[in-house]
């Protein structure tokens, strides 16, 4: 059917209107300023070859605790050319640095799966302090593990250079707050107005297709 003068000017208007308005919504549904930010400039990640998907968080966070699981849930299921990696931030805080040496101790020291939610617990719900090098041994060795061993991973020269490599990263993304998920080092998940978490990480596979869609 022809398009009348009046119908070819109206979606003229609604085509200009969606290029120059900020927060209109694109082809995949999503609203910049409600749903996602971009990251100016974009950052390069750790691996270029794949799409890097970057969750900040604290042990110090109640909502990262609650989301905790459920992103390492959706992580499992992200496609070969999605990589995951989460970054403990500290805010320039030196309690919040020796969480984040205690989640690389972990990792380091393999014990990272069995024992990640139980700290966010333990900060959050048992309101245990774990802001120290003290405390964060006397609750490692009630977890089983050998205090003394601990204390030298957490003081290693690996868990120094993780730190100071999250540390740079938190600087570069211009993380402001936790939870904050950087997609590709372009797009920062907003969800403003999201119900649940997994409302955040559905906006998050939406920013990868649109990331793949950019890398063609």
């Amino acid at each position: 059917m022809p398009m009348t003068r009046r119908e070819f000017h109206a979606g003229l208007v609604a085509l200009l209107t969606a290029a120059v308005i900020p927060g209109a919504r694109a082809e995949d549904g999503l609203v910049e300023g409600r749903d996602w930010r971009p990251l100016a400039p974009p950052q390069p990640g750790t691996d270029n070859a794949t799409i890097e998907v970057l969750e900040f968080f604290s042990y110090g966070c109640p909502h990262c605790g609650s989301l905790n699981p459920l992103i390492k849930a959706w992580a499992e299921q992200l496609p070969d050319d999605v990589t995951f990696q989460r970054v403990p931030v500290t805010f320039g805080r030196a309690a919040w640095a020796n969480l984040a040496r205690l989640y690389y101790a972990l990792e380091l020291g393999g014990s990272l799966a069995e024992l990640d939610q139980a700290v966010f617990d333990a900060v959050i719900q048992d309101r245990v302090n774990l802001y120290t090098e003290k405390n964060i041994l006397k609750w490692v060795e009630q977890q089983g593990r050998d205090a003394e061993a601990f204390g030298k991973t957490l003081n290693s020269f690996e868990v120094d250079l993780a730190l100071r490599r999250a540390q740079d990263l938190e600087s570069r993304m211009r993380v402001d707050a936790v939870p904050q998920i950087v997609v590709d080092g372009r797009y920062v998940v907003v969800g403003e107005g999201v119900r649940g978490y997994e409302g955040l990480l559905r906006i998050a596979d939406a920013l990868v297709e649109r990331a793949r869609g950019e890398r063609g």
